[in-house]
């Protein structure tokens, strides 16, 4: 199968809680990148009709919280994984940071986050 993925993926296991409406899941957070996430599939999991839910995890001893707008674009028996259209500034700012010190290339890092822009300009989410 052909590599589809153009933004650098962090494994990072941490806590995670996906919400819609009034339902909450609590998950594992099993990698992240600039463009979404891969979560653990929890055992309760009975998506609605909306594919759009918010997701929430805390940066490892820290209090702080990123949170992003995401959008469920493909699931397995084991794995959910979300597509990010929106994500506030402070949360950009860490997960930002946080994938340049995994990945170890600002170069590469600088392009990807020129790539999402261009993206998100091309086809705005409300």
């Amino acid at each position: 199968m052909t590599e589809r993925r153009r933004f650098s993926r962090v494994l990072y296991a941490a806590q995670a809680n996906l919400s819609q409406g009034s339902h909450t899941w609590t998950t594992q957070l099993v990698d992240v990148s600039l463009q979404g996430a891969l979560l653990d599939r929890p055992a309760n999991w009975h998506p609605g009709q909306d594919r759009d839910y918010q997701l929430s995890f805390s940066l490892a001893d820290s209090d702080i919280v990123l949170t992003m707008a995401v959008e469920l674009s493909h699931e397995d028996d084991q794995r959910l994984g979300f597509y990010c259209h929106h994500i506030d500034i402070d949360s950009a700012s860490h997960l930002k940071r946080m994938i340049e010190l995994n990945v170890g290339d600002e170069a590469l890092l600088h392009r990807e986050l020129e790539q999402l822009l261009a993206e998100h300009l091309a086809h705005p989410h409300p």
